[in-house]
């Protein structure tokens, strides 16, 4: 119990960890991209793989996380899902413990922008997940099932579906879920107070010019005059302080390089801003839409400027294919790409205050009748009213209600198919009542083999390994007479019960060679074998004579195993219930009920011993139903229900469980397999299984 419950707590950490870190990525996908990006630097990497391949990437490892923790969450395929996890966990716990002592990244992204993490907390993170899957790996069966093995594919597919439309939707439109500090409802300013006493941080912004083919760097302090052209511009922070949520924002004059960010963001009004952080590889198939809104804004006296990392050369370039007639401004690159994950985007502002963002696929259109209202008038002048926990109930209703509802529906279904199975079977309350009800027993008959010496050494061998693990049956040793006396003094009789494996027809007298019932009670046995097929066959035992062996077994207080069972031709011919029903007829049923309580059935499948052909645990179930349902026609059901019918046939420690799981199968009289403790032991532990 305890084992199962760390499993399936250690299950629910996992399971919960790689869901959120999935569904963070997937949300954000361009910025799992430029960590990915972060991390292909560090390595020296960057230059070698193009943009499309990281991004595929950062789509992919969303997915997997996703994946994964869905899967151990309603444990599917637990024996493949706990590998892949371990098989995953190993290489981030290594490379998050380079993370921690080489730094050359401040934040893993292991959770996005949602929670930003330092190298040392990520690893030991991650060693406290490795742990958690290494205990799941360890003992993957015994999480606990949300969903059938049957509907398993039904989660899976659709978890999939779910995620890859998030990744798919976040990269058309914008991220569902902004954890960034430029979110719509931020304002500029206010992210960038600093509390008063706070520990000022100081940063250096570098810009790189050109002039006559000369390159050189400026600081703020030296900026020089318009004939250098911008190359990039770099911010560094020198010193740690408080850092405000938003510290590196800045928006530069290109022609003055006067910092005008207090300007803009302090005027009252709305303020577009077109961020394209690289306009090389800006899209530039909303241009037209772009521009109408440019228009819109100069009509209605809205500042429009453009905000990018490039020089002034590609500015050009994007003028000339575009029509632009709005003023461009330089910002840091990083902090364009964290603003919008768009490329272009575009953010409008109201009073230094975030109000929309858009994306170059979903920018607003506006009709005639719009254009010629202010923004004010507009729904697009205001906060969005989809907020945070709408979109939370947005997610909850498409994707965790549908497998709520299913999972219910399956355990539903799961109930009524296990009770239809039950109430056509009856397996449940059969075996119920076995348990209750009937003895359970595996009983060894030797036969002719072993002398007194092996056959003493065997039965202390046998009761000193049950004696040490006890069985969950009662075990019989039937052995030959002469074994009987020797054997009984060394069997601990609460551990193995003695039997014999004959007796004779008559009480007493001149009947050279016999042993009665009353010799075999007196060597301490408590069991006999009648009816064995082979004393049937070699030794011509008729009904009659059975009869007879029973009735002075019962006399003498021996318990009797009465053996029944059909040849190969009489299975062929289809006879087996009419030959065992004869059979029980002949030597057994004359009894009266308490009599026959003391008698337990063996069937013994002939046609299936020494042919090569093999009787099937369905076949042996069925005839076993069969010899219970004549018992009951007999003495009744419960009788009959108390009754143990053991199987006779080629029993094993390889097919006893298939064998004792049957309802009507309550043991077995076992040949061979008894002459070795450790092969009989086997069998006797079928009952534990």
């Amino acid at each position: 119990m305890v084992r199962k419950i760390a499993v399936n707590v250690a299950r629910l950490v996992i399971a919960m960890t790689f869901i959120l870190s999935g569904f963070v990525k997937a949300v954000d996908p361009l910025g799992t991209q430029y960590k990915i990006d972060d991390y292909l630097k560090a390595m020296q990497l960057g230059t070698f793989l193009p943009d499309f391949l990281t991004l595929t990437a950062s789509v992919l490892l969303s997915a997997v996380e996703f994946g994964l923790g869905i899967c151990m969450l309603f444990a599917i395929r637990r024996r493949l899902v706990s590998l892949l996890a371990l098989c995953m966990m190993i290489p981030m716990t290594a490379l998050t413990l380079w993370l921690a002592v080489a730094n050359p990244v401040t934040d893993c992204g292991c959770f996005g922008d949602a929670v930003t993490l330092t190298n040392w907390q990520t690893f030991t993170k991650n060693v406290v997940l490795l742990g958690c899957v290494a205990i799941v790996r360890y003992r993957p069966l015994d999480m606990m099932r949300f969903v059938s093995k049957t509907n398993q594919w039904i989660v899976t597919n659709y978890s999939m579906l779910f995620i890859f439309a998030v990744s798919a939707w976040s990269l058309y439109d914008l991220p569902q879920f902004d954890f960034r500090p430029y979110h719509v409802g931020t304002n500029i300013l206010k992210g960038m107070e600093i509390p008063e006493g706070a520990e000022m941080p100081t940063f250096e912004t570098t810009y790189l010019m050109e002039k006559d083919g000369k390159r050189q760097t400026f600081d703020i302090d030296h900026y020089p005059d318009s004939t250098w052209t911008l190359i990039e511009a770099n911010t560094r922070q020198l010193t740690k302080g408080y850092e405000p949520p938003i510290h590196d924002f800045y928006i530069n004059d290109i022609e003055t390089g006067e910092d005008i960010t207090m300007q803009l963001l302090e005027q009252k009004g709305y303020l577009f801003l077109l961020v394209t952080p690289h306009l090389g590889s800006a899209d530039d198939s909303q241009f037209d839409r772009i521009n109408e809104l440019y228009e819109y804004s100069r009509d209605h006296g809205y500042r429009f400027y453009g905000l990018t990392a490039s020089d002034e050369k590609a500015i050009g370039q994007w003028r000339d294919m575009t029509g632009a007639e709005y003023t461009f401004c330089q910002s840091d690159e990083t902090v364009l790409k964290t603003i919008i994950r768009s490329n272009p985007g575009l953010l409008l502002l109201k009073d230094g205050t975030i109000v929309r963002k858009w994306s170059h696929n979903n920018l607003p259109q506006l009709d005639e009748e719009q254009a010629n209202k202010s923004l004010e008038q507009l729904d697009i002048g205001h906060l969005p009213k989809d907020t945070t926990p709408r979109k939370i109930l947005d997610i909850v209703l498409w994707y965790m209600l549908p497998l709520f509802l299913l999972t219910i529906a399956d355990r539903l279904w799961a109930w009524s198919k296990w009770m239809k199975r039950k109430e056509e079977t009856n397996k449940i309350f059969k075996l119920l009542r076995k348990k209750k009800m009937r003895k359970k027993i595996v009983a060894g008959n030797w036969k002719m083999n072993l002398n007194l010496q092996d056959g003493v050494a065997l039965a202390k061998e046998l009761n000193e390994a049950l004696a040490a693990d006890k069985p969950n049956c009662d075990v019989i040793i039937c052995t030959p007479f002469i074994h009987l006396a020797s054997v009984a003094q060394v069997l601990d009789a609460n551990v193995i019960g003695l039997g014999a494996e004959n007796c004779a027809d008559k009480e007493k007298g001149a009947y050279t060679g016999e042993v009665s019932a009353e010799m075999v009670k007196s060597t301490g046995a408590q069991y006999v074998i009648l009816g064995h097929s082979e004393r049937r066959q070699y030794y011509s035992e008729t009904p009659e004579i059975l009869k007879e062996k029973v009735q002075l077994a019962l006399k003498n207080g021996l318990k009797v195993i009465f053996c029944i069972g059909e040849t190969l031709e009489e299975r062929e011919a289809n006879k087996q219930n009419e030959v065992v029903k004869a059979e029980l007829e002949g030597s057994v049923f004359n009894l009266s009920e308490e009599e026959f309580r003391n008698i337990v059935i063996a069937y013994e499948p002939i046609w299936a011993i020494g042919t090569g052909k093999t009787a099937t645990a369905e076949q042996a179930e069925e005839i076993h139903a069969y010899i219970r349902s004549i018992v009951a026609e007999k003495y009744g059901a419960t009788v009959a229900d108390d009754t143990t019918i053991l199987y006779g046939g080629s029993c094993k420690a390889s097919n006893a469980p298939e064998l004792f799981a049957k309802p009507d199968i309550d043991g077995g009289l076992i040949g061979g397999a008894s002459l070795k403790c450790a092969d009989f032991k086997g069998i006797i532990d079928a009952w534990k299984k």
